[in-house]
């Protein structure tokens, strides 16, 4: 039996704050800044360079990447972790491309998020050959695979609207079509149930910070089918994805495992504290967590419709579409949602007009809900967002 939701017990949240934001950062769990201070002032502190064998610390991106691979239905062994999201996504694309050496096109889609097309593009200036990134409209991506198709690249959860691609169907289609799958996982890993293992897609990628809650810069993670891990020629050959790292070998020899995508030093203090966050984790079945978001986020809609009819649904209606956010469009959503913010509803905005709320049944209940709801309409009934303060841009949406 699952743990009964939510468990806002676990979580140091600000007293009387609604936080709809866990799509974006996740918030501290307890026990996280007290492993931070163990790792820095007992392990580090005391037992200096020794702690890397007396603490732990080599085996420490293994252990984090088995306790995630359980979160979306991956074996174990079969995920790495370090390093940022977009390193991820370059190193599972590289490879990719070189798995399919006869095909020069890779496919996305107009809605993926900006950084995986940039490094895509990065990585084509890089090869210098007549490689093509193709961006079709997410809707069409099926109908756009075809055999010149070396990877498909895809985000399964839009990061604006939180529309949801059909993992099975999309995968299905780029094998038919030979080509190699990879999923960014970043808005769904801890929000919808994943089976990578029964999905068959070769690399998925994803990051810890939003509904992992492993604090701001907490490393990313790298999936591999395992049974192509040894087809895979890692782009970046790391220190640490070698066989042997302290053979000190000058030629690089792969690790035999997801491992060979392990680049550099890891960071283990964000490490530790992801590992500490994954314990909330414990007893948790996916399953629960997606009926209770769909119910959370129904409500919210059906609230927000009833009293701000000026704002527009930009998430598909129907909640097997989306992931476990809402968003809604307004003409003036920055502001709006700077006055939210400043009456303790924090969602956030994306560009050019997208008021974004994420639902996280860890901590969010009903009555959540219902207050967000309240005072989202007290900003736009009163208008509210005119207010000069709430119109100037800052760095971060």
């Amino acid at each position: 039996m699952s743990a009964k939701l939510p468990m806002k017990e676990l979580f140091d949240l600000p007293e009387g704050v609604v936080y709809l934001d866990g799509n974006s950062l996740g918030p501290l769990p307890k026990g996280a800044l007290e492993r931070a201070r163990t790792v820095i002032g007992r392990e580090w502190g005391h037992e200096l360079i020794r702690a890397w064998n007396t603490a732990g610390w080599m085996a420490l991106p293994q252990h984090v990447g088995d306790r995630i691979a359980r979160l979306v239905g991956a074996a174990q062994g079969s995920v790495a972790t370090g390093d940022t999201l977009s390193i991820k996504v370059y190193q599972a694309l590289a490879a990719a491309l070189k798995m399919r050496p006869g095909r020069r096109a890779i496919l996305s889609d107009s809605g993926n998020f900006p950084s995986d097309l940039y490094m895509a593009e990065g990585l084509i200036r890089t090869i210098g050959k007549d490689y093509e990134l193709r961006t079709p409209a997410p809707e069409d991506v099926l109908d756009r695979i075809d055999e010149d198709v070396a990877a498909v690249m895809l985000t399964q959860v839009d990061y604006r609207t939180g529309r949801m691609h059909d993992m099975d169907a999309v995968t299905r289609a780029a094998h038919a079509a030979g080509a190699v799958m990879i999923w960014d996982l970043a808005h769904s890993a801890g929000a919808v149930p994943i089976d990578m293992a029964g999905c068959r897609a070769e690399f998925a990628v994803g990051c810890t910070y939003k509904y992992l809650n492993g604090g701001p810069g907490a490393p990313a993670f790298i999936y591999v089918r395992p049974d192509v891990v040894e087809a895979v020629e890692p782009a970046l050959a790391g220190w640490l994805g070698h066989d042997a790292p302290f053979a000190m070998e000058l030629n690089y020899r792969p690790a035999m495992s997801t491992e060979r995508l392990r680049v550099g030093t890891p960071p283990i203090v964000q490490l530790a504290i992801l590992d500490r966050a994954l314990d909330v984790w414990e007893g948790i079945d996916m399953a629960d967590i997606r009926t209770a978001s769909i119910a959370l986020s129904e409500l919210f809609i059906a609230e927000v419709e009833a009293r701000c009819p000026g704002l527009a649904l930009a998430s598909p209606r129907n909640p097997a579409e989306r992931g476990s956010q809402v968003s809604f469009a307004f003409q003036h959503g920055y502001p709006a949602m700077q006055a939210l913010i400043d009456r303790g509803v924090i969602g956030d905005f994306r560009a050019p007009d997208i008021m974004r709320f994420g639902f996280t049944p860890l901590y969010i209940d009903e009555a959540d809900v219902i207050a967000a709801a309240e005072t989202l309409e007290t900003v736009i009934a009163q208008e509210l967002w005119r207010d000069p303060k709430y119109r100037t841009r800052a760095r971060v949406t």
